[in-house]
């Protein structure tokens, strides 16, 4: 349906922009209402983790699934199906009146958020013509960049004046605004396709995934070895090493995976997918800052919002800094510096006694970083090393390893936050770990080709 003119385009891709900005929101605006959250519902960090690591589990489950039903039963169907789903989430956590309740409403709104993306970036290719669909698909990817540089702000400016409760209720109007623009204006597409989906592989996802995320949320790091004799925490590590290498066997033998396997036969695929989790982690470990300032320095959950500041700044600076990087030394240099960069911020928040100082000077270097990571050069090198028929799946299976590492960071913080006891320390200690980590990432960085951007191999390299 490319024969709509510009103004109905303009229109769709301002609705799809909106309702991506929704869903992306949710997982930024989750850090500064952490604090507000815990001492309403009396939950430890490692309970609050699974606040952020519910939705992102869901919203991971949730993306093969529903960009297959969009092909099955129409955009325009699905689509509202998924913003329905996100706002009846946001209504389940907004009344929550357990915390077993807001983390199934997490879960919802993860399952509706989840379709959101991957159904407006079908929309895009169904409704505009070849020559405008990377500009406004580049457009709608910058919405998550966008999200998690206002969201802190955003959820600050509400905390001051409202309870944590409006940062979900304020959805509400939102979805059902795209509900009746969606109806109104997405077209009702059915892709004619043959190919099934690997229902098998989907569902072996979800389990692995779910298994190691808690199996690493229960873990006591002071008390390792007894922490895992516990029936919970044995089971899921069992079960989780049981389904892994099933899940690998049946992608590797399915026509249709949900992660193409051949794509690791590459060294360069492999380094990039570990420098995508390591930028999901190191998100994921931000989105616990606002609750460390809280404890450390006495400070209101808004005032711990507002000193997210600098990082926001320094996203905002360093994200057409590396891009400029990116086209004139390559992406090797690029993430480079970002993982240094982090991980120096990272070292700094984790090692060195807090005070508004040191954590301004962390909070510059964690988000220059980060916008180095969350950019462009990741998926650059994905194109430059996938061979052209699996460009596609290639970006998917960077999405996956993002996610994933936004799981396991969440965590993985909450786990060490709570097993050193003091929440400053466990905070401090767990920041520490994933500098350490990002500092091994950087020893990595310089094994990536170091070939420009423009350059693209033939054929997918194992060097």
């Amino acid at each position: 349906m490319t024969n709509l003119d510009a103004k109905q385009r303009n229109r769709i891709l301002a609705l799809l922009f909106v309702g991506v900005l929704m869903a992306a929101l949710d997982i930024a605006i989750v850090g500064p209402a952490l604090p507000s959250i815990r001492a309403e519902f009396g939950i430890d960090a490692r309970q609050a983790a699974w606040i952020f690591t519910m939705y992102v589990l869901c919203n991971l489950v949730s993306t093969p699934l529903m960009a297959r039903f969009s092909d099955m039963f129409g955009r325009r169907l699905v689509y509202v199906l998924d913003v329905a789903l996100f706002g009846v989430g946001s209504l389940l956590v907004a009344f929550s009146p357990t915390f077993a309740v807001l983390v199934l409403g997490r879960a919802v709104q993860g399952l509706g958020a989840g379709g959101i993306f991957p159904v407006a970036s079908a929309v895009i290719g169904d409704t505009f013509p070849v020559e405008q669909r990377g500009s406004a698909l580049g457009l709608i990817g910058a919405v998550f960049g966008i999200a998690f540089l206002v969201g802190p702000l955003l959820a600050g400016v509400m905390l001051s004046v409202l309870s944590w409760h409006w940062l979900f209720l304020i959805n509400l109007p939102i979805a059902v605004a795209l509900m009746w623009g969606g109806w109104r204006l997405l077209p009702a597409t059915r892709m004619q396709t043959s190919a099934t989906f690997d229902v098998v592989g989907t569902v072996l996802l979800v389990v692995v995934l779910s298994t190691l995320t808690y199996g690493i949320n229960q873990i006591d790091t002071t008390q390792v070895a007894a922490s895992l004799r516990r029936g919970n925490v044995l089971g899921a590590w069992l079960l989780f090493l049981l389904s892994a290498p099933i899940f690998v066997w049946w992608e590797l033998c399915v026509e249709t995976p949900v992660i193409q396997m051949r794509l690791f036969q590459s060294v360069q695929i492999v380094l990039t997918c570990a420098f995508a989790f390591g930028a999901g982690f190191g998100e994921a470990s931000f989105v616990f800052v606002p609750d460390l300032l809280v404890a450390a320095l006495g400070v209101a959950s808004s005032t711990a919002s507002f000193m997210l500041l600098p990082a926001v700044l320094a996203m905002a600076v360093g994200s057409p800094l590396f891009g400029r990087m990116l086209d004139r030394v390559g992406a090797r240099p690029v993430v480079a510096s970002a993982t240094g960069l982090a991980a120096l911020g990272l070292l700094v928040l984790g090692g060195v006694p807090l005070s508004r100082l040191s954590f301004y000077a962390a909070a510059l270097l964690i988000g220059l970083g980060l916008s180095g990571l969350l950019g462009a050069a990741l998926r650059y090198i994905m194109l430059q090393e996938a061979p052209r028929e699996e460009r596609a799946s290639a970006q998917g299976v960077l999405t996956l390893f993002t996610s994933v590492g936004q799981l396991v960071g969440g965590a993985w913080i909450g786990a060490l936050a709570v097993s050193r006891g003091e929440p400053v320390a466990g905070y401090q200690t767990a920041f520490l770990s994933v500098g350490l980590m990002m500092g091994v990432l950087w020893l990595l960085s310089f094994r990536l080709a170091a070939r420009p951007v423009s350059e693209a191999p033939a054929a997918m390299e194992s060097n």
